[in-house]
């Protein structure tokens, strides 16, 4: 694989990943107490806790995709060819 084919390849992983993201904010905001009431079944967890999980998983899956996807991206653009 070529260098271009690399920076290709992080680029849409990163708007994909992006996107996913987005889409479990949008799900979350939109639907959090249904969600909740799933997974209190299942779980013994508070409504607090329950929050807390969701924030924190979204703010690693972002820190996620900042490190091992965009700081590649924009490193190697910087790589010339």
């Amino acid at each position: 694989m070529t260098l271009e084919n690399i920076t290709f390849v992080l680029g849409w992983a990163a708007v994909l990943n992006f996107s996913l993201l987005i889409v479990w904010f949008i799900v979350y905001a939109s639907s959090a107490d249904k969600i909740y009431q799933l997974h209190s079944r299942w779980f013994n967890i508070s409504r607090e806790q329950f929050s807390q999980l969701h924030y924190c998983g979204m703010m690693f899956y972002k820190l996620a995709i900042f490190l091992f996807l965009l700081t590649p991206y924009i490193g190697l653009k910087f790589v010339p060819s």
